[in-house]
């Protein structure tokens, strides 16, 4: 950060970018893995031509500042890998044109604020919030977030079902509610995505059966990550339909029957877990 001095026009400060059509009005802020510490200024809320903010993998500590709330021209705001503590502010809410929130491993706590919902009506497709501290329920409301393509939960203290409410999430690729203390059964809309290459529910107390046709429902799907639950019955023979699964991850569950042996023809599979069950049989 030596060229944060006065002998240079702070247009030219490495990290920093300006328009070029406002001349001196600061639009970029993309200062990631500079070895940051302390706490982020509240003065950041004076940058109104702001529409990006980058400041992951750093060491900044304290809350989030609630001037970022300020910023109605933001469209990204990266704070992950951080030690931020305190809760989400709500009036992030008012930063209307945000496309990317991720505030993932920190120390956030609290629940996730329900004034996010206007965001997610808006242009919101990623909402990275895993691990941090929060509690309380999924929200319904992240049912409405239309142009979500990204939504990852996991790693935090989150309780309750999963929402049936989820099933609106048309464009959804990417679902990762893993490690937390969710329990019931999944909505069976949930394997009606289409879109989702990730589904990650590893590491809670969910159970009930995964649907028989889940290889057909979910045809774009390259990752399943379902360890560690109470998930019952038998692996859907369905599975290999999924032509471009990866990884399949069904360890630790009471899952019985054969292993469906068409499970070997997966061409991309470079990964299959299902210890830990009552299976029997062999690939072919």
């Amino acid at each position: 950060m030596n060229s944060w001095n006065e002998s240079l026009h702070f247009c030219d400060w490495m990290g920093v970018t300006c328009s070029r059509r406002h001349k001196g009005r600061v639009t970029l802020l993309s200062l990631e893995r500079r070895g940051l510490i302390g706490s982020i200024p509240p003065q950041i809320g004076n940058l109104s031509f702001l529409r990006g903010i980058n400041l992951a993998e750093n060491i900044f500590q304290g809350e989030i500042p609630h001037e970022i709330g300020r910023l109605s021209r933001l469209r990204f705001l990266n704070l992950s890998n951080n030690a931020l503590q305190g809760e989400i502010p709500g009036n992030l809410s008012f930063c209307s044109n945000l496309e990317v929130l991720n505030v993932s491993d920190n120390m956030l706590v609290g629940k996730i604020p329900n004034s996010l919902e206007t965001l997610g009506m808006k242009r919101l497709n990623t909402l990275f919030l895993e691990s941090n501290k929060l509690t309380r329920t999924i929200p319904k409301w992240l049912g409405n977030a239309s142009s979500l393509i990204q939504l990852s939960l996991s790693s935090n203290k989150l309780h309750g079902s999963i929402p049936v409410q989820l099933q609106k999430l048309q464009n959804l690729s990417y679902l990762v509610v893993a490690n937390n203390n969710l329990s019931g059964v999944v909505p069976l809309a949930i394997y009606n995505l289409s879109s989702l290459i990730v589904l990650s529910l590893a590491f809670n107390q969910l159970h009930g059966q995964i649907p028989n046709d889940i290889g057909l429902t979910l045809p774009n799907l390259q990752f399943i990550f379902c360890g560690t639950n109470y998930f019952t019955g038998r692996l859907p023979v369905s599975l290999s339909n999924a032509s471009q699964l990866k990884q399949i991850r069904f360890e630790y569950n009471n899952f019985n029957g054969p292993v469906p042996p068409n499970l070997g023809r997966l061409n991309a599979l470079e990964w299959l877990n299902l210890e830990g069950n009552n299976l029997k049989g062999e690939m072919l």
